[in-house]
């Protein structure tokens, strides 16, 4: 199993080449860039240039609110400067966000990240062949690329691209067009995967004919976790806090659905609009909160992760220790994991 290290959105840009080469020195196979407060695709530059074996993934990228071919270009470079190590994750984001936070109109998500996937790798093609630029979707039509302005082929393969969702679209969408598919913390548990994740990416392969079971899956899957029983205490009030907050969208309630708690969706977000925010993890109890995350010591991690997800996931997202003095005893954590 491949085992992928998050990144905290509040990492400074001074501070990402020294942690991405921590995570490299702990052994992780990958680096998850989020998009929140930073751009991703520079903080993936600085991560890719301090770093020689690590591979860099943007989890994720917004697509919407920037154009198909200078993101093409900018994944292209990461990719070359690397020597194949960047890999782009897209993700589509919410109405709210892309109208109000950047001002882009809105237009059918899945159909248009879709149309968004079908551009970027036709300028990759015309970059690795010459070939002329003549692509039109509903959503884009690019049909100029003078030589001038063609970076020419990579001496490797292009980089994957990854996609990302929660509702069954989004997931029959990365089965027929991506390389691979990230699940969301909210929908990550077995269940979800089992009765609504997996199939959906198998219905969106057979609909283009792909050969199914080619689209890895990789778990961005809520852990308490702790070296100790006390941090592990600690870390389950972390986690259920923020799910809390997450699952106050109703967007994400996929999971609270199969276990016939949406009603507590409801209340989470009745709270939020009341500005109730310190009380919110209460609302999930002990019960709820053992039959959604897996929480286990560094020792027992391994062994827990198996039962949960060995067969289900290629991949898990694991946090580093937030003590970098910790990382020598949790390298060998890190290497089990990925024995699984």
């Amino acid at each position: 199993m491949r085992v992928i290290a998050g990144m905290s959105d509040r990492i400074a840009l001074g501070d990402t080449a020294e942690y991405a080469q921590r995570v490299q020195a702990l052994g992780y196979d990958v680096l998850h860039v989020p998009e929140t407060i930073h751009d991703s695709m520079a903080v993936a530059l600085l991560a890719l240039e301090h770093t020689t074996t690590l591979r860099v993934q943007t989890s994720l990228t917004l697509a919407f609110p920037r154009s198909p071919m200078l993101l093409a270009l900018q994944a292209w470079d990461l990719s070359l400067m690397s020597g194949g190590r960047f890999d782009l994750g897209l993700a589509t984001q919410i109405r709210q966000n892309i109208e109000g936070r950047f001002g882009v109109p809105w237009t059918s998500p899945i159909e248009r990240m879709s149309d968004y996937v079908t551009v970027v790798r036709a300028c990759w093609n015309s970059f690795s062949t010459g070939e002329a630029l003549d692509v039109h979707t509903d959503n884009y039509t690019l049909t100029r690329l003078q030589p001038f302005f063609n970076p020419g082929p990579l001496p490797h393969d292009p980089p994957d691209i990854w996609l990302g969702g929660v509702n069954e679209k989004a997931c029959e969408l990365g089965g027929a067009v991506a390389d691979g598919f990230v699940t969301h913390p909210t929908n990550s548990h077995p269940r979800y995967l089992r009765e609504r994740c997996l199939p959906a990416l198998l219905r969106g392969q057979q609909s283009v004919g792909r050969v199914t079971g080619t689209v890895p899956l990789v778990g961005a899957i809520p852990i308490a976790l702790g070296r100790t029983n006390d941090d592990l205490n600690a870390s389950r009030q972390h986690q259920r806090a923020v799910l809390a907050f997450l699952y106050s969208t109703p967007a994400y309630r996929r999971t609270l659905e199969l276990f016939g708690w949406q009603e507590l969706g409801v209340k989470l977000q009745h709270m939020t609009r009341s500005n109730d925010w310190a009380k919110l993890g209460e609302l999930i109890t002990d019960d709820i909160f053992d039959a959604l995350v897996p929480q286990a010591t560094w020792a027992d991690l391994p062994e827990i992760l198996s039962s949960w997800f060995s067969g289900l996931l290629d991949g898990v997202l694991v946090q580093p220790p937030s003590d970098p003095a910790d990382d020598y005893e949790f390298a060998s954590v890190i290497s089990a994991i990925g024995a699984i």
